[in-house]
């Protein structure tokens, strides 16, 4: 089933059990769905996989800076929001890489390149967030490649 028949197959369920975080969550993502097909220059219908899972680690990304700035400023009630959306948003992705099934990916990305310094994050960074989208966030991939070549 496409994401977005999912999507609105889950709404109903929220709207039937009244689980406001919820349902607010699968909102944003049918709205974020919803303006990546109408996009000027989309393909028109469905998304692909690929972009389906782009807008679904945006939006995570997004909800993480969010809670970021509620915690530093001790905004607990919106806090709660943000961590809920997340929680709900995450359902949608795949399962996340641990720390050492990242670094034994990463390690073979940088084998297969050849890298052997830092000079050659770039070409690493590249292959290692198309074949990891989803799976890890970026910030700790670029974390993990920068620590393995220095």
């Amino acid at each position: 089933m496409a994401l977005k028949q999912q999507i609105d197959t889950d709404i109903k369920e929220a709207m039937k059990a009244k689980e406001q975080d919820r349902l607010r969550a699968l909102r944003a993502i049918k709205s974020l769905i919803l303006l990546e097909e109408t996009k000027d220059g989309a393909a028109g219908g469905d998304l692909k996989p690929e972009d389906e899972l782009k807008l679904l680690t945006k939006a995570v990304k997004q909800r993480r800076d969010s809670a970021d700035i509620y915690r530093t400023q001790g905004r607990e009630d919106l806090l709660q929001n943000e961590l809920a959306e997340i929680a709900v948003i995450e359902k949608y992705l795949p399962q996340q890489l641990s720390e050492d099934e990242l670094k034994t990916r990463l390690q073979a990305i940088i084998a297969r390149v050849g890298a052997t310094g830092p000079s050659d994050l770039g070409k690493v960074m590249g292959i290692a967030t198309k074949e990891l989208a989803g799976q890890a966030e970026g910030k700790a991939i670029s974390a993990m490649v920068k620590n393995l070549l220095s």
